[in-house]
């Protein structure tokens, strides 16, 4: 079965090109059975690319989707055009009165930031409560992670000495889970990130289980609610090359740029990355949709 996005929306053409089957919702409309609807609250500046890395994974499944892309009033986009935000983006007082079957709420570039700080703060924070409410399975990414367990669990976040930037071997801690169906014992995830969670505080709440973890990068996935919340401290959603963008990108305009590590072929930047993580990104995503977004017969709330 298709996505069903937005009409002009240019992922549609980007994931063409790589002969992932997409839909406008004026094709998705004609079939007689009722989508999974999943919103993506994208905090991300380069909304194309995210919108993009996002809809290569939901794609992997046989069930039919309806993408709805949320924003917020309270925070203007600065690196995407007006435009594209007003053909395609929804804001959230415009859909609360909606249930999604899912809901994926991305990283933001702000960290360094106290979390009270952020600008948009308190709406995010009325958007995570009313996530409990109209939000069948909820998935957190990178500083969004951090954002939901501080929210609702209290789970503060802590400085790092330097960057977690690079590819790092995780290990799952509750493999029956079904997230995890068809995974190996280890997979690699993508790191970027200047902050952590700590192992101690996510064991001290109960209803918080920590599912998987990296020796290196440390906390990488807690579940929650028995799977109505997933929190990643990665981005297993990255294409191959944005590392290297990155990297490329800050390369002399700061003075702590390192190379990402485990990433390049022979860890030398010279050479192209090697891809280590899709095949279980594509699993995680399919997975998530499969059996904690599609249950028809449960409740929302």
């Amino acid at each position: 079965m298709p996505l069903k996005l937005p009409d002009r929306l240019p992922a549609i053409e980007l994931l063409k090109q790589e002969n992932i089957f997409v839909a406008s919702r004026v094709h998705g409309g004609l079939q007689h059975i009722r989508p999974l609807r999943i919103a993506i609250l994208n905090l991300m500046p380069l909304k194309v690319t995210t919108e993009t890395d996002l809809i290569r994974l939901l794609s992997n499944t046989p069930l039919q989707i309806e993408i709805c892309l949320m924003t917020l009033n309270s925070h203007t986009p600065k690196h995407t055009p007006a435009e594209h935000m007003r053909m395609f983006y929804t804001d959230f007082e415009a859909l609360a009165d909606n249930e999604f079957d899912g809901l994926i709420v991305t990283g933001a570039p702000v960290e360094m930031l106290a979390f009270e700080d952020v600008d948009y703060w308190d709406e995010l924070t009325r958007i995570f409560s009313w996530s409990r409410t109209h939000v069948r399975s909820t998935l957190y990414i990178c500083w969004a992670a951090q954002a939901g367990l501080y929210y609702h669990y209290g789970i503060p976040k802590y400085p790092l000495p330097k960057k977690m930037f690079g590819i790092f071997r995780q290990h799952t801690l509750h493999a029956q889970l079904p997230i995890f169906r068809g995974f190996d014992d280890v997979f690699d995830m993508p790191h970027s990130r200047h902050t952590e969670l700590r192992r101690e505080d996510i064991l001290r709440r109960e209803e918080l289980t920590l599912i998987a973890e990296s020796a290196e990068s440390g906390v990488s996935m807690i579940m929650a609610r028995g799977g109505r919340e997933f929190f990643i401290t990665g981005h297993l959603e990255y294409a191959p090359t944005t590392l290297d963008e990155e990297y490329r990108r800050d390369l002399g305009k700061r003075t702590d740029v390192e190379m990402p590590r485990h990433y390049y072929v022979d860890d030398n930047a010279s050479n192209p990355p090697l891809v280590t993580w899709r095949a279980h990104a594509n699993l995680l995503f399919s997975n998530w949709i499969n059996y904690y977004v599609s249950h028809a017969n449960d409740s929302i709330a």
